[in-house]
């Protein structure tokens, strides 16, 4: 029987650092669902899909095959055998992400392969929706939030370390703050805490002490079963 971790939060609040930490120290398997929207982004914007472009939407659903596979833990992804890094995190893909996220059909297209992935599993997943609309039944569910600057400031040092410097800090904080109020705002699976989730806010803790909390609050949910 499957256990799931559901942890949801802001843009930039850590969720893939934290959830591939916890993965990697209870053995869970862990999804990146975001990535799951970077990659339809990115795919959209290469072909010059519009996003109002209802039919060409359905369309591309049908014919775009995304594979989550995992090396020495890490995921990689795949659409339609094309191994995407560094194009998922693009200053184009960032500035659309979100657009493309609240689009209905790629929503319920993209939850349906996610409950798909976590048949049978011990798994933790990471999005904006996970504990409310894609698994309102998890064992576990967190809300990691932090600051809109210091999420800014994360995501501007992660983009260094890749060697991706295509946008200041200040472009980084308004595209976080713009997502924010797009995601806590849509019509489609909105962003927020879920009644029954465990609120942590980060910003005056490091990866460790975060990665540390959750992983107890787990193993006190698992013994409980």
């Amino acid at each position: 029987m499957s256990f799931i971790v559901a942890i949801d939060g802001p843009a930039g609040s850590g969720k893939g650092t934290i959830t591939k930490l916890v993965g990697e120290e209870l053995d869970f398997i862990t999804f990146d669902t975001g990535a799951m929207y970077r990659a339809i982004s990115y795919y959209m914007l290469k072909n010059s899909i519009s996003f109002n472009d209802k039919e060409k939407i359905k369309k591309m659903l049908k014919e775009i095959d995304i594979k989550l596979e995992f090396e020495n833990r890490e995921q990689i992804l795949y659409l339609n055998s094309q191994k995407l890094v560094k194009e998922l995190r693009t200053k184009e893909v960032n500035e659309v992400v979100s657009q493309v996220s609240h689009i209905l059909e790629i929503r319920l297209a993209m939850v349906e392969l996610q409950r798909k992935l976590a048949k049978r599993k011990n798994v933790i997943l990471e999005g904006r929706d996970i504990g409310t609309n894609v698994f309102p039944n998890a064992d576990v569910k967190i809300y990691l939030d932090a600051s809109a600057e210091e999420r800014a400031n994360r995501r501007f040092k992660q983009n260094l370390d890749n060697n991706i410097n295509n946008s200041s800090y200040e472009e980084i904080l308004e595209n976080i703050k713009f997502r924010d109020y797009n995601d806590k705002n849509s019509d489609i699976a909105p962003l927020k805490q879920a009644e029954d989730a465990i609120y942590l806010d980060s910003t005056n803790l490091s990866i460790e002490q975060v990665k540390d909390k959750i992983v107890e609050i787990i193993k006190q949910k698992r013994n409980e079963k």
